[in-house]
């Protein structure tokens, strides 16, 4: 008999600490760390809130993406921010060494352990997005993020929809917006390490907008995104 699925939780920009070793490389870049550039605000709350309900696994990182990027790359532009960027090579790579490599490796590990042992992998990862970048509103709620080309990923996202649409018509629930599912990203990355068939990965967005808003109308979205979700797995 085929084992159940695995569901897994994470969120690569849970917080915007800092490690005080690295403090004075922010020397006035302290108020970027509050902002979106910092963090993914509503994030870790809806990631745990997931994790509970599913009663998955949860990997989080609470330092800030402006130290160094979870969910870029090696290589990527943007790995590194203004702050960090221009450090001495041997600091990157200390950072990389202790705040990268331990959280990519454990997720990618787990990953691969659950599938050795017979169980699709369905990983979750929480975002949420600015409202305004650029000067262009984003006109969505929440975007579902995931690659076209593998099956089990279109399925799961469009049974989401299909559910957030009934379940909340008032959100506009976009696929692959406000950024495409094949960019990169932590998800991207481990589809070249697990087949279609045992890995689905999906990066889910929610328009920070609701975030600040907070209160009961915050707090009722994501159960709601919960709800439904539960609903497209078991539909599946």
């Amino acid at each position: 008999m085929a084992r159940p699925d695995h569901i897994l939780i994470t969120c690569e920009h849970g917080g915007n600490r800092i490690p005080p070793r690295y403090r004075p490389l922010f020397a006035g870049f302290e108020a970027l760390l509050q902002t979106h550039r910092g963090y993914d605000p509503g994030a870790l709350a809806l990631a745990r809130q997931m994790a509970g309900a599913l009663v998955a696994p949860l990997f989080v990182s609470t330092t800030s993406r402006l130290l160094i990027d979870l969910n870029r790359s090696i290589g990527h532009p943007r790995l590194y921010a203004e702050a960090t960027r221009n450090a001495p090579a041997s600091v990157r790579r200390e950072i990389l060494e202790q705040h990268y490599l331990p959280y990519r490796n454990q997720v990618e590990a787990h990953i691969a352990t659950e599938i050795a042992q017979g169980s699709r992998v369905i990983h979750l990862s929480s975002h949420s997005f600015t409202p305004v970048l650029d000067g262009e509103v984003r006109n969505a709620d929440i975007g579902l993020l995931y690659d076209p080309a593998r099956p089990g990923e279109a399925e799961l996202c469009r049974r989401w929809q299909a559910r957030l649409k009934t379940s909340a018509p008032e959100w506009r629930v976009r696929r692959n917006y406000p950024y495409t599912g094949q960019s990169d990203g932590l998800t991207a990355f481990l589809r070249r390490r697990f087949p279609p068939e045992m890995y689905v990965g999906i990066e889910l967005e929610i328009n920070q907008k609701h975030v600040l808003r907070g209160g009961r109308p915050w707090g009722a979205m994501r159960s709601q995104v919960i709800e439904s979700l539960c609903q497209a797995i078991t539909a599946g």
